[in-house]
């Protein structure tokens, strides 16, 4: 009889474990390769998140390739549990769907949680340029039509999407200036660095440290207010581009379609609790990004609206494949 209860109390405990979500690790899936802002996101959300998670970790694999598609679509195509979950960017999640159409998803295709944090967008260049402000360098493009030339880092990136625009904005061709590809965010601050480039528009992350130094200068920001670290950095709304706010990188977590409620409700509760956290919120400021946590349904909204633009873009400067 004794043995009985013991086995029934064990049988008990065992099922109401299994029951709490999350009862062992989660897998977060990074869409690139070690050190690119999606990975320092999902690295501090990895840091922080288990103090409110039962203790249970999160685990960062980095899954790169084809511009973050094959991350993205292994986390799509993975069981709906919770236990596999996506660190969602810009890049991956919306620009490649809006410009290529054998992209093998679709950005709303997924079960948002939230947005992590926005990565504020610059547009820099060497300090030594003959340029010093945003109005120089297009007097400049307009003297010199297809002489000068940006890094990006591919045809369907914020990098290119940038420049771009803002060509077209200012009645420009979008061969005013020339795009210089490169592999990644890194690579592109190195030729700004060695004067292979005249200028780029990346996140603040990649070049914040060189703002610093001296090394590189801002010429324009495309948020609403001046970023505290470079208050005399003029956005674009004050030179007249308004439209440029809409373009910012991002990161969010994602899982895969028809994700339970429960765990939806688990990771709402989680972070909202990690928007008031100081720890994860130095982590944030770190990395050059914006804290922005907000709801599943302002998520998803945010996320499709974003569609929206980039395939707009996208027709647009014909960029759409």
């Amino acid at each position: 009889m004794l043995r009985s209860l013991v086995f029934v109390c064990l049988f008990a405990a065992s099922l109401a474990a299994g029951g709490q979500y999350p009862s062992r690790p989660i897998l977060l899936v990074v869409p690139y390769t070690a050190g690119s802002d999606a990975d320092l996101a999902a690295r501090n959300l990895a840091q922080h998140a288990p103090r409110y998670l039962h203790g249970q970790t999160l685990v960062v694999m980095n899954q790169p390739g084809a511009s973050g598609a094959i991350g993205t679509l292994a986390v799509r195509d993975a069981p709906p549990d919770g236990y596999r979950l996506l660190l969602s960017r810009i890049a991956s999640q919306v620009i490649l769907p809006a410009t290529d159409r054998k992209t093998p998803y679709r950005a709303s295709e997924f079960t948002f949680l939230s947005v992590l944090e926005i990565n504020p967008y610059v547009c820099a260049a060497k300090t030594d340029a003959a340029f010093s402000s945003m109005k120089e360098l297009i007097d400049e493009i307009r003297k010199r039509p297809g002489k000068l030339n940006f890094a990006t880092v591919g045809d369907g990136t914020l990098q290119n999407f940038g420049p771009q625009y803002l060509f077209s904005l200012v009645g420009l061709p979008k061969d005013a200036a020339i795009g210089i590809p490169y592999k990644g965010s890194g690579d592109l601050t190195v030729s700004l660095l060695g004067g292979q480039t005249q200028f780029a528009c990346s996140n603040l992350g990649a070049l914040l440290a060189h703002f610093r130094s001296g090394a590189l200068r801002p010429l324009m920001t495309t948020t609403r207010e001046p970023l505290n670290d470079l208050p005399d950095v003029p956005t674009a709304r004050n030179l007249g581009w308004p439209q440029m706010e809409s373009l910012a990188a991002w990161s969010a977590l994602a899982g895969p379609p028809r994700l339970p409620r429960d765990v939806v409700e688990r990771w709402t509760d989680v972070l909202a609790k990690l928007a008031r956290d100081p720890a994860w919120l130095a982590g944030v400021e770190k990395i050059g990004g914006i804290p922005a946590i907000r709801s599943p349904a302002e998520t998803d909204k945010f996320v499709r609206s974003q569609y929206e633009l980039y395939e707009q873009l996208a027709a647009r400067l014909g960029l759409r494949q």
